[in-house]
């Protein structure tokens, strides 16, 4: 499957989730369906079984029902967009060099994969700065003809980024193309490169300057996490705390609670 249209099928509805006539979040609806292909989409582990349901559902409607996405390791094709994820979010590559113990990524999608460039301004690859400098030239081309400004929630992985990128951010910014910056404090290790980011990422203000940082991982303690987060966003960054996936204890809810929202944890600015 490339381009032709197709019926999607998600356990839940998110910010990202597709907005078309063909993009469901139930089971099959009483009016009649178009005769096409129906894809059933599992982004989260915690929503197999959901999946599986409506799978089965769907099925008594159409002869051809295929269960996958990224919670089944689905190594990811080419991107197209509006289909798995709304309109404006771009992938241009697949997969990581590193092999971060807490990350899903290089056992899903393998190593980077360069895909066809697709407009877009929401910036979803999961280490764009791994791709070549040719590549990563395109896209910055490519975010110039945008008609809204550029995020990148995907995330730029500081052990890539240099110089060169800053200027290409700072000409996205210059010319009011540049919305939100994202990047990454996995942990103590991660904490480590918060100078480097600090200084590379100076002309940038808070308001653009988004972190990931991972809480609550084996040996992590809830005021430890606190602490990361305090000093990420006293370094000029607006964290957001990501709770490690295997992680259930219920203690650190107020904890990914309190570092999810700037308006929770954000002070007047003098």
């Amino acid at each position: 499957m490339t381009d032709e249209k197709v019926i999607r099928v998600f356990p839940r509805k998110t910010k990202w989730s597709p907005t078309d006539d063909l993009a469901f979040f139930d089971e099959p609806p009483l009016f009649d369906l178009p005769d096409l292909p129906v894809m059933v989409s599992v982004t989260f582990t915690w929503d197999i079984r959901r999946g599986r349901e409506l799978s089965r559902s769907w099925a008594r409607r159409s002869n051809d029902v295929r269960l996958g996405g990224p919670a089944f390791d689905s190594p990811g094709n080419e991107f197209v967009p509006g289909r798995f994820l709304k309109e404006g979010v771009t992938i241009t590559s697949r997969g990581c060099p590193k092999s971060c113990s807490f990350c899903y990524v290089k056992g899903r999608e393998g190593k980077i994969r360069e895909l066809p460039i697709r407009d877009g301004w929401v910036v979803q690859d999961n280490n764009l700065l791994a791709c070549s400098t040719s590549h990563i030239k395109k896209v910055f081309n490519m975010l110039h003809r945008q008609r809204l400004a550029a995020s990148f929630p995907g995330g730029l992985d500081l052990d890539y980024l240099r110089e060169w990128h800053i200027d290409a951010l700072k000409e996205l910014q210059v010319k009011h193309k540049l919305r939100e910056i994202w990047v990454a404090f996995d942990g103590v290790s991660g904490i480590a490169k918060l100078d480097k980011a600090t200084e590379l990422l100076a002309d940038f203000t808070q308001s653009r300057k988004h972190a990931y940082v991972l809480i609550g991982y084996e040996g992590d303690t809830t005021k430890d996490a606190a602490d990361r987060c305090e000093k990420v966003y006293n370094a000029g960054f607006l964290p957001f705390a990501m709770l490690w996936d295997g992680n259930s204890d219920p203690a650190w809810k107020p904890v990914q609670r309190r570092w999810i929202r700037p308006a929770l944890y954000a002070r007047p600015q003098s």
